[in-house]
């Protein structure tokens, strides 16, 4: 089971008069990066709020808000009537005194400190409670997101892991026909600067041997192949956190890739070692959005 790192889920609860509405999403990141956005009043309650999403959600850039709307109209915030008059009263006597224009005295008292206040009051128990089942219910949906997201990253992960096993597969006749062409276009290449009389055999083979070893890619071509069946292996637990390590066994794929293509000097094997480069990109943009 994989999950992938973006995700989202919204769920709206009503609690007496008050609908509380709570909306979840992410994006990709390394670390739990949580960002929470409450009324003035579940202020108190934020540090538990973050806790719930710390215990259930791995990895990535979550956002989450929270919003109480009133039936009745009311919300969380009102006027502080007497600090208005009060400012009102200032500001309308330096007006006269000074002859200053009042302009538009209104929208700037509004403005000023403590005028628009928050509503007081804390969180009953009852409303608490409510809050976590909407919370709950919202992760839960949260959930379901990443993990519809991840099934399909993991099904496109497989078929291009086997993608690259199968062009693996088509590699050893190529090497054969390698081996050969090298070993005629060296040969040649001697007889021509020499002459044929003059080619001593066994040198020849000996140092044909020896370039051979240092061109060899089988021992590329068994690990690639162990990674390949080491990256189904993980994708068949049944453990929902396992980015990094996909991450780890992707990077080891794509060094013994790299390897076969620097000594590769076939143009045949060099389009597989390609296309076996493109299917790996594939994976690592997927690897790159997973938990």
């Amino acid at each position: 089971m994989l999950l992938s790192m973006t995700g989202y889920g919204r769920v709206s609860h009503t609690f007496g008069d008050k609908t509380i509405s709570v909306e979840m999403r992410s994006l990709n990141s390394k670390f739990t990066d949580i960002r929470i956005r409450l009324p003035q009043n579940y202020r108190e309650k934020e540090s538990d709020v973050r806790r719930i999403i710390a215990d259930r959600v791995d990895r990535g850039k979550v956002d989450l808000a929270i919003d109480v709307n009133s039936h009745h109209g009311d919300d969380e915030y009102g006027l502080n009537e007497p600090l208005f008059r009060k400012y009102h009263q200032e500001l309308s006597k330096l007006s006269n005194e000074l002859g200053i224009p009042s302009g538009d005295m209104l929208q700037a008292i509004l403005r000023l400190p403590n005028v628009v206040a928050s509503a007081s009051g804390t969180v009953s128990t009852e409303e608490w409670k409510a809050l976590m089942n909407a919370l709950n219910t919202a992760i839960d949906n949260f959930e379901k997101f990443r993990s519809a997201e991840g099934a399909a990253m993991e099904e496109d992960m497989r078929l291009r892991v086997h993608n690259i096993l199968e062009l693996l597969g088509q590699l050893d006749p190529r090497e054969e026909e390698r081996i050969t062409r090298l070993r005629q276009r060296m040969h040649q290449n001697l007889e021509d600067y020499l002459g044929k009389d003059k080619i001593d055999e066994n040198r020849f083979e000996q140092e044909i041997l020896f370039y051979l070893e240092k061109i060899d890619i089988t021992e590329e071509k068994v690990r690639l192949e162990q990674h390949c069946k080491y990256y189904l292996e993980e994708l068949d637990k049944k453990i929902a956190s396992k980015g990094r390590k996909l991450s780890f066994i992707s990077q080891e794929m794509g060094r013994e890739i790299n390897t076969m293509g620097a000594k590769a000097y076939s143009s045949e094997i060099q389009r597989l070692v390609v296309g076996m480069k493109d299917e790996l990109e594939k994976i690592k943009e997927q690897v790159a959005n997973s938990v």
